[in-house]
């Protein structure tokens, strides 16, 4: 296996002119709570990851990797891009192991800010998506656009403990009712190189039974532009996924004066 150094060492070759900035780069992994910062104008940034979750005993699924690109248009406005290849493995109805690898939809959208902290009031934040079908493999094509939102917000605490928490709603491109979507992610630096948070989410329907689950996960700054992240967690509800562990990095760069 190849150790963190190793690969840090590798990653800082490869985009060693990008690291210039003093402020760390600030992303959307590895939480499933999604961040209210946006990339600085005429910055591009990369959040990729892999990852694996047992939905339930002999159903498993992979992500191998998921990449969220970004880049900063201006202050105001982020445009993204979410391309995930996946694998999962799964029992039919006649009990028969079955395999299905492939491109999910494609996603385009943007993040908007809205809005920055003062007191009680949280740095507030805009996320939206399309999921296109066409721009997917045939086993992981919906029948139409699946579009998906989320209001993200922060509250700093203290200069090293902040609050992230999310709302919003997602379509699976199926059918016409939203499922709901929150999360709740206290977050605290430990020293000037580490990072670390704990993190409750779900996913609330009509359709199915409700999905909640805990999380928790460490990140660590290789440089201020390139941060390595681990998490893991686990279903406390019926419906929800039994278990999840995801390793990844980020990385960003400027593409302009």
């Amino acid at each position: 296996m190849i150790k963190l150094s190793a690969l840090a060492a590798f990653l800082c070759f490869c985009f060693l002119p990008a690291f210039a900035q003093v402020e760390k780069i600030d992303t959307d992994r590895p939480d499933q709570t999604e961040s209210a910062v946006l990339v600085p104008r005429k910055w591009l940034q990369f959040e990729s990851g892999i990852g694996k979750q047992q939905n339930k005993p002999g159903d498993i699924g992979f992500q191998h990797p998921t990449l969220l690109s970004k880049y900063g248009l201006n202050k105001r406005i982020e445009f993204r891009l979410i391309t995930t290849l996946a694998t999962n493995h799964f029992y039919d109805g006649s009990q028969t192991r079955q395999k299905e690898s492939g491109l999910e939809p494609v996603e385009l959208g943007a993040k908007i800010a809205l809005w920055e902290e003062k007191k009680l009031l949280p740095k507030t934040s805009l996320i939206f998506h399309f999921a296109i079908p066409k721009l997917a493999s045939k086993k992981f094509r919906a029948d139409k656009l699946a579009p998906n939102f989320r209001f993200t917000m922060q509250n700093s605490i203290t200069d090293a403990i902040a609050i992230g928490y999310n709302l919003g709603a997602e379509w699976d491109g199926y059918n016409d009712e939203a499922t709901w979507i929150y999360t709740f992610a206290p977050g605290f630096s430990i020293g000037k190189k580490w990072y670390g948070y704990v993190e409750a989410f779900g996913f609330i329907s009509r359709l199915r039974e409700p999905e909640h689950s805990l999380d928790a996960g460490i990140a660590w700054y290789a440089t201020p532009d390139l941060k390595l992240d681990l998490s893991s967690g686990f279903g406390i509800s019926n419906a929800a996924p039994d278990w999840y562990v995801a390793f990844g990095w980020s990385v960003r760069f400027k593409t302009g004066k």
